[in-house]
């Protein structure tokens, strides 16, 4: 499924879009299985009397909850999370019912660091951690491809401040001549 374009400003160009790694769908479909399996079994091993029935119902009913509370809706969250990558911003959408989308200028971004377990490097993804001028930071876990995506993350930003060279010009403060300066260690002017 493709970003909406209608997001996106009028010279702002998409230039990647991913969803959290495959492997943080693994659990949650186990879970699913497992819980079709054990009432499957318990349907088949049960007697067909009514206590039977009853065991079999609760069973069925316990393996529902679990599957759709620690399986279903996790893969449905994994399926509507999406981490994109534009010529200006970091988009992070997330929400199944009720969305929430998180920008982050790239032009505001200090630091950013990819994390990954044993587990991550096997598949190749990690968690990126981006830091921002003052207390915004925006963590996007389990990337796929997490050393290139913060590679192309490291490329987007130095390409926008070519593009802003205004933005890095921060209004300095003048330095106070010798004899207006205060404090304990100010000098005295030499007549």
């Amino acid at each position: 499924m493709a970003f909406p374009q209608e997001v996106l400003a009028e010279e702002e160009e998409l230039v990647l879009h991913l969803r959290p790694h495959w492997k943080s769908a693994i659990r949650p479909g186990l879970i699913v299985a497992l819980a079709v399996v054990v009432s499957t079994v318990a349907w088949v091993m049960l007697p067909t009397n009514e206590g039977g029935r009853i065991g079999f119902g609760v069973v069925a009913l316990i393996m529902l909850y679990q599957g759709v509370r620690y399986g279903v809706t996790p893969l449905v969250k994994w399926r509507c999370t999406h981490y994109v990558l534009t010529s200006e911003r970091i988009l992070l959408q997330d929400g199944v019912i009720a969305r929430e989308r998180r920008d982050l200028p790239l032009n505001r971004v200090n630091d950013h660091v990819v994390n990954q377990s044993v587990l991550d490097r096997v598949f190749g993804s990690g968690t990126l951690k981006v830091d921002s001028i003052g207390e915004q930071a925006v963590l996007l876990a389990a990337v796929p491809r997490a050393q290139s995506v913060q590679t192309l993350l490291y490329e987007l930003i130095e390409q926008d401040r070519l593009r802003h060279p205004e933005d890095e010009e921060e209004e300095e403060e003048p330095e106070l001549p010798v004899q207006q300066r205060r404090g304990l260690f100010r000098r005295q002017a030499k007549n």
